[in-house]
């Protein structure tokens, strides 16, 4: 297919996607997708909250001094402009590494959009059946392009393809037709960010920051098409597809209102980079048989996740993304938390030196299985021998021990250290859909979430 055959082609999809995200009804989508979505809301909004507490977060909100404004800031009482909300929320949402996530997406499609969806719904007041929509229509177009993209090899997915789905829910919930609304991603299409994933690697803030650009992104692109000024071209296949990778624009088209991308998500239970949970969760199924403190621990990995080996860890970020650390961090304390990733679990030297005897390893078995799986083995060898034990997807994925609603409430309830604040974000989640005006609802939540 030649350059401008693609761009044609990707102008088409992006075409039909406008007309799909502009006629989408929140009462005609199937029960279990509206259920999923508010799943997935109730959990970006308690990670976000989450995500505020860290102090890294609080230096930034002081340092960013926002405006007052309309728009909560999850977790922290405030209210601020859109736009800083759409930035700090969403930064605060991936800070932890515990938003959910998508494997065919191969990345984050709800962070990418439903910070900047959530804040313009708290300006503009629309209904709670909008913003659902909105929502949906972000996370959907999001995930789709994520699907249809192949990034470069070093290539990091935050602050690219996910745009698209910032601009959709935006555009939808400023009331835009078809045409516009197709504008509107194509424009998301043009905006990616072209960030390294050394930066995840080497513990560099930068890397959370291109999820707040994303949704910057999404809100200019909506805004863009409101104006009347864009013009839809498929710049997406030479901006997605020729820059940063490949674009199949087959996969942006296809089975639109049959195929529901937030039906294939998952939960993340660990405060970790998603390549590292099926070792952790092995590394914590084994833990009683093997000790905190084995010999030599041989983690075979598939070749996306295998260049996680570092076994130092300068930041926080850098040890989420560290197999080293996390899997020594499971054995010897029994959890991988956001307490785990605290100055003095960082410094203890006993983890450290159980790290550095941790060895990762590609392993073509494993790759094969890609990317139906993202399989894990894990060897343990003890004074009384070894034991080898492997995951095909880590728990919490929708193919592998999925998490149900009120397993998400536990799990969040855990992670928060209060249950009864999950449970109350829940229950005004599931109301939100019939709310006539959801600002006052999203400024509720915000309160609610405040942590005193």
């Amino acid at each position: 297919m030649s350059g401008s055959e693609r761009a044609d082609a990707v102008r088409s999809a992006v075409g039909g996607l406008g007309r799909w995200v502009s006629e989408l009804r929140w009462p005609e989508v199937p029960a279990e997708v509206r259920e999923r979505l508010l799943t997935v809301l109730v959990d970006s909004v308690a990670v976000t909250a989450l995500g505020s507490r860290a102090p890294e977060q609080r230096a930034l909100v002081t340092a960013w001094d926002p405006p007052e404004g309309p728009a909560p800031l999850f977790g922290t009482g405030r209210t601020t402009s859109v736009d800083a909300a759409a930035w700090l929320n969403a930064i605060a949402a991936v800070r932890l590494e515990l938003d959910d996530g998508h494997r065919l997406a191969a990345g984050h499609p709800a962070a990418h959009g439903f910070p900047a969806v959530l804040a313009l719904a708290a300006r503009r007041g629309a209904s709670g059946a909008e913003l659902c929509a909105a929502l949906l229509a972000a996370y959907e177009v999001a995930a789709r392009f994520g699907r249809a993209t192949r990034l470069r090899p070093g290539t990091h997915p935050h602050g690219n393809w996910g745009v698209t789905g910032a601009a959709a829910g935006c555009a939808r919930l400023l009331g835009l037709g078809p045409a516009e609304t197709a504008v509107a991603i194509d424009a998301g299409g043009g905006l990616p960010v072209a960030g390294p994933f050394s930066a995840a690697l080497d513990g560099n803030p930068v890397r959370d920051a291109w999820v707040g650009a994303a949704n910057q992104s999404g809100l200019v692109a909506a805004r863009l098409a409101a104006s009347g000024g864009g013009h839809l071209t498929g710049v997406a296949a030479d901006a997605l597809g020729d820059l940063l990778g490949e674009l199949d624009p087959a996969v942006l088209g296809a089975e639109q209102g049959r195929r529901w991308e937030v039906l294939g998500g998952y939960f993340k239970q660990h405060s970790s980079c998603s390549f590292t949970h099926a070792a952790i969760d092995v590394a914590l199924s084994l833990r009683q048989q093997v000790g905190p403190d084995p010999d030599q621990v041989l983690v075979e990995i598939h070749s996306l996740g295998a260049g996680l080996a570092r076994t130092d860890w300068p930041t926080p970020l850098a040890a989420r993304f560290s197999l080293p650390y996390v899997v020594a961090t499971a054995l010897r304390r029994g959890r991988v938390g956001p307490a785990e990733f605290a100055a003095d679990a960082l410094a203890d030297p006993a983890t450290a030196a159980l790290a550095r005897r941790v060895t990762v390893r590609a392993a073509p078995d494993l790759d094969a299985r890609l990317p139906a799986e993202r399989p894990v083995r894990l060897t343990v060898s003890t004074s009384d021998g070894r034991i080898v034990a492997e995951a095909p997807n880590p728990i919490g994925d929708a193919a592998h021990h999925p998490f149900s609603a009120d397993d998400r409430v536990r799990v969040l309830g855990d992670l928060l250290g209060d249950t009864d604040v999950v449970a109350g974000v829940r229950e005004r989640c599931a109301v939100l859909p019939d709310a006539a005006d959801a600002a006052a609802d999203l400024r509720a939540l915000g309160a609610l979430t405040h942590a005193r």
